[in-house]
């Protein structure tokens, strides 16, 4: 998807909201420049309530065996699978998004199992996460460029 960035756009799709923000433009930052929110209803099964995706990583993870750091040294939360049909599916979260925020909490340093509770809390049906996308990181760098 080839996209003409101005130095602010905004982009409302469904629950999905991609903010490109407009900062120093130094190819480097197009890692902090793309934030997508994603809004995910739980789906309740019998006593569970289900999101639909797995994550990976975490502060005491090897960040060496993370498939999605091209550094090899990212210690955060990446969605690692996302269930077809599922609620994630459906709000548009991808494999490979790495999530930033969960509820307004932030997931930057924290541990593989402290993000796995803040995800499965039951007392939450709604779950809105700040994500990065390497695809929208790459159409920025790409717009600051030329």
């Amino acid at each position: 998807m080839a996209l003409s960035l101005p130095s602010r756009l905004r982009l409302l799709q469904g629950t999905q909201t991609t903010h490109l923000l407009s900062i120093p433009t130094h190819p480097q930052l197009a890692f902090y420049l793309c934030q997508q929110r994603v809004e995910i209803h739980k789906l309740r099964q019998g006593e569970n309530l289900i999101l639909g995706f797995s994550i990976g990583g975490g502060i005491d993870q090897d960040p060496s065996q993370n498939p999605f750091s091209e550094d090899k040294t990212d210690k955060g939360i990446y969605v690692t699978r996302v269930s077809e049909g599922g609620p994630a599916e459906i709000a548009g979260l991808q494999i490979g998004d790495k999530i930033m925020q969960v509820n307004g909490w932030d997931m930057t340093m924290v541990t593989h199992d402290q993000a796995r509770k803040r995800l499965t809390k039951r007392s939450e049906e709604v779950v809105r996460l700040l994500v990065t996308r390497q695809s929208l990181q790459k159409a920025v760098q790409q717009s600051m460029l030329s």
